[in-house]
């Protein structure tokens, strides 16, 4: 909305001709208690020079995490990301693109979303994919919502292992009365899928869980998929997308919803996002995808083109008939997904992922070697794991961060206490490892 300033006097005039005398009589009716009394407790205006200069010094209190050795995930991971990936969003086609309200007139804009669409399928092993949403967290409540539609049931069944603050958001979503959230307790850093039947019945909509969870353990999805169909639910799964180069898609398992975060594919870590929301489904489902989805057909000519096929948001359609209030998806980080995964390759694809399991696994020996650290249970992971410290892991945490290091990510235990859940993309070399550790190994 446009800010168009006015002078006193035509100030004055408009007040005259609405009958008032003055500004406050149009808020005659807010209750007096709700009204601002005085002025708002700011400092005092700065100069242009001043203000950039008092932002600067907020901004060098942070420390980038491109500045430090980074062994933190939790859901968001230091990946690298090929220069090529930023020379195409760059493109001022791209960079400055919005959602474009006339589709078909942005070719390129329509090829690149469903080119994204097509390898987000070849990963997950699922028919359709959407034009991503939000973020993991936000694609992880769609499914949930999207499975009591196709059900007509409200309640959903959600693994303790998936990560907190997705849960904590499809929590706030069920406050509104949408949808019913029944989870177990995780205490062995798996599902447990007899706990998870226990809660499951005729009224269940979906089961939801994450594979690899939270402390990066890799779930039974058969096993739990099993409980799922039992109870006539839909299954839907989370995963990680980089680990999707070595792992069976969750197709495979008989996933009816894929999800997951998708800023290992391009995106840089940051701080309150943007992240990108992967979503992917069965073709039966589709008509009840929320967000949008690009086809692709051939014009009178015979020639290709890239069509907006279905975009059941509110902007479209009557609000009551829309499947998702998401009005919008993150179209540059699904671009930056798609020029990834094309800069990788299916082969590249498969290599960052056992370079970063197999320096995962170097790591948590070497750390469980130094006496300092236990290990909380024994099961199999990707290349992300949760130990025990030997000592207060939040200190330990602080000094490490001194010492140029981001020493995990600090979690409450199911059980009680703290562990600390590392990540270790193939970015770490076996110089900073052995040095981490040695730092650790010192406190």
């Amino acid at each position: 909305m446009r800010y168009i300033p006015i002078t006193c006097a035509q100030r004055e005039h408009m007040l005259a001709t609405v009958g008032v005398t003055g500004i406050g009589e149009l808020f005659a009716d807010v209750p007096a208690q709700a009204v601002l009394q005085g002025l708002l407790d700011l400092p005092e205006p700065l100069s242009e020079v001043d203000l950039v200069r008092h932002v600067r010094g907020l901004a060098n209190q942070n420390v980038p995490a491109t500045e430090l050795v980074s062994f933190a995930g939790a859901g968001m991971y230091d990946h690298h990301i090929p220069s090529v990936v930023d020379h195409i969003l760059r493109r001022p086609e791209f960079f400055t693109a919005y959602t474009p309200y006339q589709p078909e007139v942005s070719q390129g804009t329509l090829q690149g979303i469903y080119e994204y669409q097509s390898m987000v399928c070849e990963l997950t092993g699922m028919d359709v994919a959407n034009a991503s949403m939000y973020d993991g967290a936000t694609a992880f409540v769609e499914a949930a919502l999207m499975a009591c539609r196709i059900t007509r049931r409200s309640r959903v069944v959600v693994s303790g292992t998936v990560h907190p603050e997705w849960i904590e958001t499809l929590e706030t979503y069920a406050a509104s009365g949408l949808l019913e959230v029944v989870g177990d307790e995780c205490t062995g850093g798996l599902s447990d899928a007899s706990s998870l039947a226990s809660l499951v019945d005729d009224r269940t909509a979906a089961v939801l869980v994450a594979s690899p969870n939270f402390v990066g353990n890799i779930e039974d999805l058969a096993a739990i998929g099993a409980v799922a169909r039992a109870a006539g639910a839909l299954f839907v799964v989370a995963s990680n997308p980089i680990m999707l180069g070595v792992l069976e898609p969750p197709s495979t398992f008989g996933a009816d919803i894929v999800v997951g975060e998708g800023q290992p594919l391009g995106s840089p870590m940051s701080l309150g996002g943007p992240g990108l929301g992967l979503f992917a489904c069965r073709e039966s489902h589709v008509r009840q995808m929320p967000g949008r989805l690009v086809g692709r057909t051939v014009d009178i000519d015979g020639n290709h083109a890239f069509v907006l096929t279905l975009s059941t948001r509110e902007q479209h359609i009557r609000r009551e008939k829309a499947t998702s209030n998401i009005c919008s998806n993150h179209a540059l980080n699904a671009l930056a997904a798609g020029a990834y995964l094309c800069a990788v390759g299916a082969e590249g694809l498969v290599g960052i992922a056992r370079s970063c399991v197999a320096k995962a696994h170097y790591l948590r020996d070497a750390l469980l070697s130094t006496g300092r650290f236990s290990a909380p249970w024994g099961t199999p992971f990707g290349y992300e794991f949760a130990l025990a410290y030997e000592g207060d892991a939040s200190e330990m945490h602080d000094e490490m961060l001194a010492r140029g290091y981001l020493a995990g990510v600090v979690v409450e235990a199911p059980e009680g206490g703290d562990l600390v859940v590392f990540a270790v993309t193939e970015k770490r070399t076996r110089g900073e490892i052995d040095a981490f550790v040695k730092e650790v190994a010192s406190l």
